[in-house]
């Protein structure tokens, strides 16, 4: 449990690193990155998250259901349902606003503005966190102690954490901010990963029989952030080829690095 629970907070580190990294970009861009790179940079992250939910999430769910005596299908399907509902219900609940958007989703609130742009981006850094901690989980659990696959999908949700980090920093610049100041709210938002990363290590190491659904219920988590927020915000209401294109890179590196490190 040590072993894991120091992994995973190795993982999770990197990635939040790279979060603080992404939003460490403030003190580069004196203006807004450019719509066409915001796209790229969302459909990347969406494709990252769909290859990592297939990959590193959802087969080994069914794997480790199939060792358990258990039909595959069942806690892979029943474990991503859950995963969906409960990002449903935190999008419902928790006030949030996107970048470039004026109206904010969730209960309403008079939170300001800056602290719904931090949170919009803090709710999709949940499941990634999970994720990541439930690779390093699941690969202490296994005998053979195999860390590549779970390294494998540390360094992808990493990657696409870079965008994400400037995604939260550079508009709050545009609205005002200091540089430190939207440095420090964009790298803070990344904060989530390392502790979910370690709850999930602990929940998944005092109730093994869970691991497939919760596998499971990361991967719902995650997709449920691509359909709702990452794909249509990479084609900003528009035919984008540049957004398709980045979500195709996304998935074809995770799936490579899943595949040849797993």
């Amino acid at each position: 449990m040590t072993q894991a629970i120091s992994w995973a907070l190795s993982g999770t580190g990197f990635t939040f690193l790279m979060t603080s990294l992404g939003a460490a970009m403030v003190f580069f861009f004196k203006t807004k990155i450019s719509d066409n790179i915001q796209r790229i940079f969302l459909g990347f992250a969406a494709g990252v998250m769909i290859a990592a939910s297939v990959w590193s999430l959802l087969i080994p769910s069914m794997e480790e259901a199939a060792q358990m005596g258990l039909p595959g299908w069942l806690p892979a399907a029943g474990g991503f349902i859950l995963g969906i509902a409960f990002l449903m219900l935190l999008d419902s609940v928790l006030p949030h606003l996107h970048p470039g958007m004026q109206q904010a989703e969730g209960l309403s609130t008079s939170w300001k503005r800056t602290t719904m742009l931090m949170l919009a981006v803090t709710l999709h850094n949940i499941p990634e966190g999970m994720a990541v901690g439930l690779a390093f989980a699941l690969a202490a659990q296994n005998s053979r102690g195999d860390y590549a696959a779970a390294m494998a999908l540390a360094l992808g949700i990493g990657i696409q954490n870079f965008p994400e980090g400037a995604a939260i920093s550079l508009p709050l610049r545009q609205e005002g901010f200091s540089r430190r100041k939207s440095f420090a709210y964009g790298a803070l938002s990344g904060i989530v990963e390392p502790l979910f990363g370690v709850l999930v290590v602990l929940a998944a190491g005092s109730i093994q029989p869970m691991m497939p659904w919760l596998l499971a219920f990361a991967a719902g988590a995650m997709m449920y952030v691509v359909v709702e927020e990452l794909i249509p915000e990479a084609h900003l209401g528009e035919h984008s080829n540049v957004g398709t294109l980045g979500v195709m890179a996304g998935f074809l590196i995770m799936m490579v690095l899943d595949v040849a490190l797993g």
